[in-house]
C-alpha cells in the first residue's frame, strides 16, 4: 500500500472538508447535519460529552463509516466513493489500547508494517522506535507498559505508513500530565511537517493547545473556531468569588452556588480549586445579584476571564434544554 505522495497533501488547502454528515442507528441520530474544514498542517480538537457523536463523527469523516447523508473529502478523497484510499494514507487512534500484549513492542510495530505490506518494514519500524523514543523498550511486552508508553506504541504504529492524517480519539484518557505533555509536543512537531491532526478530547488544557476547535453534543456542532474565538462569541462574563478568611470550607461556597441558581443574571456557577466562578450574560444584572448576595458573608468576589471551561459547561446545559424540550413535545 503507498502513502499519499507528500507533494500531494502540502498542496491540499483542507486535509478534511465535509459538509451535511448524518447517521442515524435504529431510532437515534447520531450525527446531525455536521459540516466541518480541517487545514492541512492544522491540530483540530473536537470536544464533547460522551455519547456526542464524536467517534461516529471521526469514522465518517475518514471513510470508516458511510454517512446516511452528506458528502466531502479526506486528503482530497471522495468519503464515500474512495474510503480505501482514505485507509491508506490516515493514521487512526482509537480509544482503547489495540495492540497485542503478548507482543514485544518491536515485535507489534512490525505486525502493523506487514498490514501495510511496507516495502522496507525494518528501516521504518526502527526508525519509529527511535523518534517516539521506544528504542530501548523494544522488546518490551506491550502489556506490560504504562499507560504513556502504551500511548507511545500506538502513536508509533499510527505513524509507521507515514500518513498524511493522524484521527486521534480520545488518545490521552487514563495517562499522566507528564506522558499528555510529552505527546502534546510531538503533536506539535508532526503539524509542523505538514500533518494534520484531528483530535478528540476532554481535557481543557488540551483544547487549548489546538488551532482550532469544534464542539459538538447529542451529534450537533455548536461551535466551532479557535479558543480565543469561541470564548468570545458566547458573550459571557464571569466573577471569582473567594473566602476571605483562609479557614473558610468548601461547604460555604457549596451552599452559595445552590443559593445563586436561577437569581437574575446567572447562567451557572461551577468550582474552581477554592473559588466559586459564577457565569451570565447580562454584567450589570450579574455585578447586581451576586453584589447584594454577599453582603456580610465572609467571600469577596473579582471579575475573571471566562475560560473554555466556562464556555463549554454552557454550551452544554443549552443542549440538555434544547434536547429536553424536543423531547417533550413528542
Amino acid at each position: 500500500m503507498s502513502a499519499l505522495p507528500e507533494s500531494r497533501h502540502r498542496s491540499l488547502e483542507f486535509a478534511i472538508d465535509v459538509r451535511g454528515l448524518n447517521k442515524v442507528f435504529g431510532s437515534r441520530r447520531v450525527v446531525n447535519d455536521l459540516s466541518l474544514q480541517v487545514r492541512t498542517g492544522e491540530i483540530f480538537g473536537f470536544l464533547g460529552p460522551n455519547g456526542s457523536g464524536k467517534t461516529t463523527s471521526i469514522r465518517l469523516m475518514c471513510g470508516l463509516l458511510t454517512p446516511d447523508a452528506g458528502s466531502g473529502t479526506c486528503l482530497g478523497y471522495d468519503i464515500i466513493r474512495e474510503s480505501d484510499a482514505i485507509k491508506r494514507n490516515v493514521g487512526y487512534m482509537t480509544q482503547r489500547f489495540s495492540f497485542w500484549e503478548d507482543l514485544s513492542i518491536r515485535e507489534n510495530l512490525d505486525f502493523v508494517a506487514r498490514v501495510y505490506q511496507m516495502a522496507d518494514r525494518k528501516t521504518a519500524v526502527e526508525n519509529a522506535l527511535i523518534h517516539l523514543g521506544l528504542k530501548e523498550r523494544a522488546n518490551q511486552l506491550a502489556g506490560a507498559l504504562s499507560g504513556g508508553w502504551k500511548q507511545r506504541l500506538a502513536l508509533a504504529a499510527c505513524m509507521l505508513h507515514r500518513p498524511a492524517l493522524l484521527l486521534l480519539d480520545e488518545p490521552t484518557a487514563g495517562v499522566d500530565p507528564a506522558a499528555r505533555r510529552d505527546f502534546w509536543e510531538e503533536l506539535h512537531r508532526l503539524a509542523a511537517q505538514g500533518i494534520s491532526v484531528l483530535v478528540s478530547t476532554h481535557y481543557m488544557d488540551e483544547a487549548e493547545r489546538c488551532h482550532k476547535l469544534a464542539y459538538i453534543s447529542h451529534g450537533v456542532l455548536l461551535a466551532q473556531g479557535t479558543a480565543q474565538e469561541i470564548v468570545a462569541a458566547q458573550k459571557l462574563f464571569t466573577w471569582a468569588i473567594k473566602s476571605r478568611t483562609v479557614h473558610e470550607s468548601d461547604e460555604g461556597l457549596t451552599q452559595l452556588s445552590s443559593a445563586l441558581d436561577g437569581k437574575p443574571g446567572v447562567l451557572q456557577t461551577a468550582a474552581f480549586g477554592n473559588a466559586l466562578h459564577v457565569t451570565g450574560r447580562d454584567p450589570v444584572l450579574l455585578e447586581k445579584t451576586l453584589r447584594e448576595m454577599l453582603v456580610g458573608q465572609p467571600y469577596e468576589m473579582t471579575q475573571t476571564e471566562t475560560g473554555l471551561e466556562e464556555v463549554f459547561i454552557h454550551l452544554m446545559r443549552i443542549s440538555k434544554s434544547e434536547r429536553e424540550a424536543q423531547e417533550a413535545k413528542r
